[in-house]
């Protein structure tokens, strides 16, 4: 088998990185050529993603991808779900995309349910509602009379944004779609209920393409710019979750997948979305996948606890890495202190520690003081969650599951994944790392 190369951008809430994969003799190799920081940017109260730089950090990783590998064919990029910017009919960007975690969206649910009750709404979807769905941040604009919205040709989600900025193309692709709330996976198509409802324009809203489709090549004046020849630009499964659990190395029918990193996403792989009551209560999603499957989960606010932690403690003057965090956590006694991750106190708190201390106080624990304590209390709370969810998936799918595998950065997190098969009772393996 001849040899073939690609370049993968995978863009995650809080780092990006830019990674080859040399495809020979039915195995792929993946080397790392770019990485980078990616953290939204607060602006006049405002959160926004720092799109400009985000595209620069790609156009690096491409140069030094071609340096290193000559033979690179083609590139794909994905992102997280439900964020987004805009375009104009001139090909101008509009405004800058806002972070899910900006606040605009607090008490927007309930007002979109007033128009849409939350049945319909799920109905109509098969998402779980989360207030930072797509929808609800595209409402929240009408509730602001934003004036951007007189100036939008099309809205494109966040890897939409990027291939447009290498292609010139105004598309997006099935697997990030499904993420916004404003896709009907019954008809296949936006949901114009939806739209005429709210009042939204449907016709802002780009063509949804199949996952794998060519582009076309990268734009003349960025060739130019970098040097290099022609690359195709395909469209991967473009939400990051939709690509992991492509990667999962399972075999059989009975296993579940956590997705983790800043979010954990806990589910199954199925061929037709489930849609009923029961999953609606439960909170459970329809997120698509490769070859139009779809990945029935639950988002679970994952390491996100673990990230704000270290923030805070670095502008305290502690800086630590991950693993240090982690022994600080095995050093602590087991089982003083719980939250539950998905408390919207933890959405985006001005300090981490003091919410989850704040949380312990409220609800009559105690208080956990030293970092270990902290620490520990986050991800003991985070394999209970993942116990309590992943009996009420097997309720929900009527299956038995007897496999877990855990992929993504968080898969790294081994006190986690111990703790994740201690509360599960069931095998779990972790890897790939790099879903």
């Amino acid at each position: 088998m001849d040899r073939r190369t690609f370049l993968a951008f995978d863009l995650g809430a809080e780092s990006g990185r830019a990674v080859v994969g040399i495809l020979e003799e039915d195995k792929i190799t993946l080397k790392e050529v770019h990485r980078f920081i990616n953290r939204p940017v607060r602006i006049i109260g405002r959160l926004y993603w720092n799109i400009t730089q985000m595209f620069q950090e790609l156009k690096i990783g491409l140069l030094n991808g071609v340096k290193e590998f000559p033979d690179i064919e083609s590139l794909g990029i994905d992102t997280w779900g439900v964020d987004f910017g805009f375009v104009s009919k001139n090909n101008e960007l509009v405004g800058l995309p806002v972070c899910y975690r900006d606040h605009r969206t607090d008490g927007v649910p309930e007002k979109v349910f007033r128009i849409i009750p939350k049945e319909r709404l799920y109905s109509l979807t098969g998402i779980q509602i989360m207030q930072i769905n797509s929808i609800f941040q595209l409402y929240s604009m009408i509730l602001e009379n934003s004036p951007l919205l007189k100036s939008i040709y099309k809205l494109l989600f966040m890897p939409d944004l990027f291939n447009f900025m290498f292609t010139g193309k105004m598309t997006t692709e099935f697997s990030i779609a499904t993420t916004s709330q404003l896709y009907d996976p019954v008809k296949d198509a936006w949901s114009r209920e939806i739209f005429d409802s709210l009042g939204l324009p449907i016709d802002i809203m780009p063509e949804i393409l199949p996952t794998g489709t060519n582009l076309g090549g990268i734009l003349q004046d960025i060739k130019d710019e970098l040097g290099i020849g022609d690359i195709s630009v395909i469209a991967p499964a473009e939400h990051d979750t939709g690509s992991a659990v492509a990667a999962v190395p399972a075999v059989g029918e009975n296993w579940a997948y956590i997705s983790s990193g800043t979010w954990s996403l806990m589910g199954v792989e199925i061929k037709e979305p489930i849609i009923t009551r029961e999953s609606m209560d439960a909170n459970f999603t329809n997120e698509g996948g490769v070859n139009r499957t779809f990945r029935f989960l639950k988002n679970i606010t994952g390491l996100w606890l673990l990230q704000g932690c270290r923030r805070s403690w670095e502008r305290e003057g502690h800086s630590l890495s991950y693993s240090e965090i982690v022994k600080l956590a095995e050093e602590a006694k087991p089982f003083r202190f719980f939250v539950d991750p998905d408390d919207p106190v933890f959405l985006n708190p001005p300090d981490m520690p003091t919410a989850i201390k704040d949380f312990c106080k409220s609800t009559g624990q105690g208080i956990p003081e030293t970092k270990g304590e902290i620490a520990r209390c986050v991800l003991e709370s985070l394999a209970f969650k993942y116990k309590e969810v992943f009996e009420k998936l097997k309720t929900l799918i009527k299956k038995e599951l007897n496999v877990l595998h855990i992929v993504g950065g968080g898969s790294q997190n081994t006190l986690l994944s111990q703790f994740t098969a201690n509360a599960l009772g069931i095998p779990v393996y972790t890897g790939p790392v790099e879903a």
